[in-house]
């Protein structure tokens, strides 16, 4: 057999490794310091060019807290309806991860991820943990 020349077994299980790579999610994250500083403006415009590029996105969660200029980016874009949930009196609106996860997009934008997760929400709508 030739040196020089790879071997089948080993060169198709390298391409099977680069596929299941490929397939795997990503996350970004958007950090800043103090509220106000751009994370959710940058985070939807990102969503706005990977849409324009022909990528599958939705909006998962967002809080604009009333931002004009934050809002307008969501035109366009598709935004799943939140989740409503009772909690101690109070009806909070919380991502639905199922719904989210049923629509499988290519790209989900989540704002705000580390946010109050109602207790008695479906174990998995505990996305963050935090309370």
């Amino acid at each position: 057999m030739d040196q020089h020349r790879p071997d089948p077994d080993t060169l198709l299980a390298s391409i099977q490794k680069e596929e299941a790579r490929q397939q795997r999610g990503k996350l970004k994250i958007f950090l800043g310091m103090v509220a106000g500083v751009g994370k959710t403006y940058a985070m939807l415009e990102a969503g706005r060019v990977a849409r324009a590029e022909g990528i599958d996105v939705v909006v998962g969660y967002v809080e604009t807290h009333g931002r004009t200029e934050t809002e307008a980016l969501l035109q366009g874009l598709e935004v799943l309806p939140r989740l409503t949930v009772e909690y101690r009196g109070t009806v909070l609106r919380e991502m639905d991860l199922d719904a989210l996860m049923a629509r499988q997009p290519q790209l989900a934008l989540v704002d705000e991820l580390a946010h109050t997760n109602a207790p008695g929400s479906t174990p998995s709508q505990a996305v963050s943990g935090c309370h």
